[in-house]
């Protein structure tokens, strides 16, 4: 994950600082020493990294923090703060005009993940109540208006093109498709090159002047390092971009780039791609990504995430099956399933405050998931409403159906068992739920160890 990497170096900075009952300007010092090491090493920008540490040296030498009965957690406040500060102080909206549609022009370098992330935002903003569409206006690059047609179907939006012709007629005719059909935002997929060139730029610039955008959002690519600050740098010099979307912040780049963006180029980073789905998408938060930096983990995003996969009619279902004790493992089995659209394992836990750094990476194969799926699926539609009925034939049957072993159909069947007596001694309207809330954590909480021959423990309880 990005971040990773910074994420232990000052989790480490910190907890050597906490080790200490006061702090001298030199203990300050010395863990700025090391923060300096660690953000440089995480490929944030040499003059960013000079600039935030004078900044937060600055304010943790002061007679306040020093004096302070908590000095250490009083300079982890301002680390915090100045990450923040760092970032943006806010999340930055998209520029919606008075009078639809609100003109979006998507532009990039290729292998940023333009097009797929233009299909993100549609869909992001479609699920936001509004009626997007894509332009496009990619006529180089092989395949690129049939990969647009691809993943905006997915998205459930619709793709206008016109074929091979020239780009700004394109664009300016995309615009007056959707006044005309009432699609209130028009999101335009642009060329990209390997790299910056006169000829890319004047066609950026003759589609700027004839469709006036509202937005124009720059994608970059968070694994290139500090090489996508400099694109986002050139881009508006040329351009003028009004911000950042940031692709690829799930990998194991070292996230430099992000707390280098609004910094250098002085234009927010509004959204980021988190995944290769087009759901794995989010508005950029600057405070909760310093907390996820920080280790404090991001309960809001997690919450988001939640809500967004978990259908309220479905919630009501399942709650009105927990009062009446017939939660069965049919639903064990969409509460699997609705956990995975949330995201990896890794992803989840690393948002719970306290928890990411204790868990480790091997505990979080999300094969996991896939192994209790698999036995659930290989049980019949009587076993799955009826677990009590599996005999040790029937138990050797979903084994060998799922590929795994009969002690783990044991432990699975165990663990379900667990999760209905604890039903039963919270059953009643006004604790129902707590119950549904202590229901999910058992379930997210299952313990995988040596499932299938893997190593393990108990995961962390996931609390949604």
């Amino acid at each position: 994950m990005a971040f990773e990497g910074l994420s232990e170096k000052l989790n480490s900075v910190f907890k050597k600082l906490k080790s200490h009952g006061k702090l001298t300007e030199s203990d300050v010092k010395e863990a700025m020493r090391e923060v300096r090491l660690a953000l440089l090493e995480a490929d944030v920008s040499y003059k960013v990294v000079k600039d935030f540490v004078a900044k937060v040296s600055e304010r943790a030498v002061g007679e306040e923090v020093l004096s302070s009965l908590t000095p250490a957690q009083q300079v982890i406040k301002i680390v915090n703060e100045e990450l923040i500060s760092l970032m943006g102080e806010a999340n930055e909206r998209i520029n919606m005009p008075s009078k639809p549609p609100c003109i979006i022009m998507m532009c990039g370098l290729q292998g940023s993940g333009k097009t797929t992330h233009a299909a993100k935002l549609a869909k992001y903003l479609k699920n936001e109540g509004h009626r997007p569409m894509l332009a496009a206006c990619d006529i180089y690059r092989p395949a690129a208006i049939n990969q647009l047609q691809v993943v905006g179907e997915r998205a459930g939006v619709k793709v206008f093109e016109m074929g091979q012709i020239d780009p700004v007629i394109i664009a300016k005719q995309a615009v007056r498709y959707a006044k005309d059909y009432g699609h209130d935002i028009v999101i335009l997929d642009t060329a990209g090159r390997l790299h910056i060139d006169t000829e890319l730029m004047e066609e950026l610039q003759n589609i700027k002047e004839v469709t006036e955008p509202h937005e124009i959002m720059l994608v970059v690519d968070a694994m290139t390092g500090q090489d996508a600050v400099n694109v986002a740098k050139s881009f508006d010099d040329a351009l003028g971009i009004d911000s950042v979307l940031m692709s690829k912040l799930d990998s194991d780049t070292r996230g430099g780039a992000a707390l280098s963006v609004l910094a250098v180029t002085g234009k927010p980073i509004k959204f980021v791609g988190m995944g290769e789905k087009l759901d794995e998408f989010e508005k950029f938060h600057p405070s909760r990504m310093a907390s996820r930096i920080l280790g404090m983990g991001d309960v809001l995003t997690l919450i988001e995430r939640a809500e967004t996969v978990i259908d309220q009619k479905d919630a009501e279902k399942l709650t009105k099956k927990l009062q009446e004790q017939k939660f069965d493992m049919n639903d064990l089995l969409d509460q699997l399933r609705q956990i995975r659209k949330m995201g990896s394992l890794k992803s989840i836990v690393s948002m719970l405050p306290g928890v990411g750094d204790k868990v480790k990476d091997e505990d979080l194969d999300d094969r996991q998931f896939y192994r209790l799926e698999a036995m659930i699926t290989s049980m019949t539609p009587a076993e799955r409403a009826k677990p009590s009925i599996i005999n040790p034939s029937r138990k050797r049957r979903i084994a060998a159906g799922s590929g795994t072993k009969v002690e783990d159909v044991n432990r699975l069947l165990k663990q379900f068992e667990q999760m209905q007596k604890m039903m039963k001694q919270f059953s009643g309207g006004k604790k129902t739920k707590m119950m549904a809330r202590r229901a999910r954590k058992q379930l997210a909480g299952m313990n995988f160890d040596k499932m299938n021959g893997k190593g393990g423990g108990n995961l962390p309880p996931m609390g949604f």
